[in-house]
């Protein structure tokens, strides 16, 4: 059951007894933050001053628009270089290199901890609690906040309630457990202004991104007996379209839809010689944090990532060819 203290695993009690311990606190998270990072970090930066603790929120890149509702106190800064903390504590990272400049400028620390539920998780700090069966981070504080007995107020609910959300595809997803539906269903009852995260997260939309849609269903492709769709996303298309980098959340979904698509990839170019993978699966035998280890990416067996050096057309039929036989391998 969610209340109940006894069925939380050991190591809750090993990062209780430091955040209790200490009093000042950097929060940080993975580059380009998502739902789940964003919500997963201010969630646990309001608790943690609510019990008097002192509190720094940083992350690499700034917040995308549609998440900024989640941030009206303002808690998230830029990393700045020599400053000392108590604890240093990663939401949602899978490894510290996804930290970015966050990572270089939280050296000076007593305890590092590393709260994250991607199956990739390099366990890279000095307290690591990684959870594989929980489909989201904010399900994994939410747990952390009820063993601690620490008050879950409307604030803290919205936040960790968009980080199970969108972590689950707004509960649609294959990694939802039936234990997520009661996070979702108390933290609605504690507050959650579930209204207005579905307005803000899945329905404003800003008009460039209606353009950058139209470009994908322009230009998708299908191959492998239509189980593999993919499509590019190059700098000129952001140009073209007025989009930002952060338009792209959930594009990949309308690929992902069609129903003989097995496997998603989006392409987007970085640089002229680097690109970001973007992997989705629709079958529990093809793992696509397998396929993006390949290419030194990792995430989930249905959802993962990779950035990938070389030209275009290179990157393309290696990503390609590795999907292929992981779809034959499922056969």
């Amino acid at each position: 059951m969610i209340g109940d203290v006894k069925s939380y695993p050991k190591i809750i009690d090993r990062i209780l007894e430091i955040l209790r311990e200490h009093e000042t606190f950097c929060i940080v998270g993975h580059v380009r933050p998502d739902g789940d990072c964003i919500g997963s970090q201010l969630g646990l930066a309001l608790a943690l001053q609510n019990e008097g603790k002192t509190v720094t929120v940083w992350n690499h890149d700034a917040i995308p628009d549609k998440y900024k509702f989640l941030n009206p106190a303002g808690l998230f800064g830029k990393p700045r270089s020599g400053e000392k903390f108590d604890c240093v504590i990663a939401t949602d990272c899978a490894s510290f290199e996804r930290l970015g400049r966050a990572g270089e400028c939280v050296g000076d620390r007593k305890v590092f901890i590393n709260i994250d539920h991607h199956e990739s998780n390099t366990r890279y700090a000095d307290v690591n609690w990684v959870s594989p069966r929980e489909p989201s981070t904010g399900e994994l504080i939410f747990k952390l906040l009820k063993a601690a007995r620490w008050p879950i107020t409307p604030a803290i609910a919205d936040q960790l309630f968009t980080a199970v959300s969108t972590d689950t595809g707004s509960f649609q997803y294959s990694n939802t457990r039936p234990g997520t539906f009661h996070v979702g269903a108390e933290l609605v009852t504690r507050g959650a202004n579930l209204a207005k995260i579905c307005d803000e997260v899945y329905q404003s939309y800003p008009l460039s991104r209606a353009r950058l849609l139209k470009h994908v269903y322009s230009t998708f492709r299908l191959t492998a007996e239509n189980r593999i769709a993919w499509f590019w996303l190059k700098q000129k298309d952001f140009a073209r379209t007025g989009a930002q980098s952060d338009d792209t959340e959930g594009l990949i979904d309308h690929i992902r839809a069609i129903e003989p698509v097995v496997v998603a990839c989006v392409f987007e170019e970085l640089e002229p010689e680097l690109t970001r993978l973007s992997l989705r699966s629709k079958s529990a035998q093809v793992n696509v944090s397998e396929i993006c280890r390949q290419f030194g990416g990792g995430g989930h067996p249905a959802a993962a990532g990779a950035r990938i050096p070389g030209t275009a057309l290179a990157v393309q039929r290696k990503v390609i060819a590795a999907v292929k036989r992981a779809l034959k391998a499922a056969k």
